[in-house]
């Protein structure tokens, strides 16, 4: 099968979590981004972390013992398109699993079903939403649909998705796309979460 990297977009700047990096906040005993690379990394070949060089201490600590690289954006703040983009710069798998890091229960079973149905792009929707960042991409299309969406200006994911004609892939529930923005948000999340 086709090489596989699981792509964790962590740069976001968190402003509406309050003080902190909601990447390393902690939900169910370890750090969010941790979770969220853990899960991805069980169906993958290779993890990437996509963030800002500000938060690399942070991130060591958050995922140490973890094999990984970093993909730092060249430019802070671009948001997740930009992310993206440079996240897919450094991997070396043709398939990539993108998820944002404030989704702790991204669920490792639907990215398998998304390798599966993978060409350009699969990414699921549910309750009429689609979600890219816990989607699979082909590497080589989605580079270059990112490049060609930033020079036209764009920073909208749902941009660069209409360039790659994905495979969408309708999911009953949305729970493993719930993502974490507030710190109510957190403890939300981590009063439902089991392990």
């Amino acid at each position: 099968r086709l090489m596989r990297t699981g792509l964790v977009l962590a740069g976001g700047h968190s402003t509406r979590f309050g003080d902190g990096d909601k990447a390393t906040a902690r939900v169910a005993g370890a750090p969010m981004v941790r979770r969220v690379a853990e899960r991805v990394a069980s169906v993958t070949d290779e993890l990437v972390v996509n963030c800002r060089d500000a938060q690399r201490g942070r991130l060591a600590a958050a995922l140490d013992g973890l094999d990984y690289r970093l993909a730092v954006d060249p430019v802070p703040d671009e948001g997740p398109l930009a992310g993206l983009r440079t996240g897919l710069r450094v991997a070396r798998g043709d398939a990539v699993a993108a998820v944002a890091c404030d989704m702790p229960r991204a669920d490792p079973g639907l990215f398998e079903e998304l390798f599966e149905r993978a060409e350009t792009a699969a990414v699921p929707r549910a309750d009429g939403h689609l979600q890219p960042l816990h989607a699979v991409y082909d590497r080589h299309a989605a580079r270059f649909a990112c490049d060609r969406t930033m020079a036209n200006d764009s920073r909208r994911l749902a941009d660069a998705l209409a360039r790659l004609d994905p495979e969408v892939v309708n999911v009953g529930t949305d729970t493993p796309f719930t993502n974490v923005n507030t710190s109510d948000d957190l403890v939300g999340v981590c009063g439902t979460l089991r392990g």
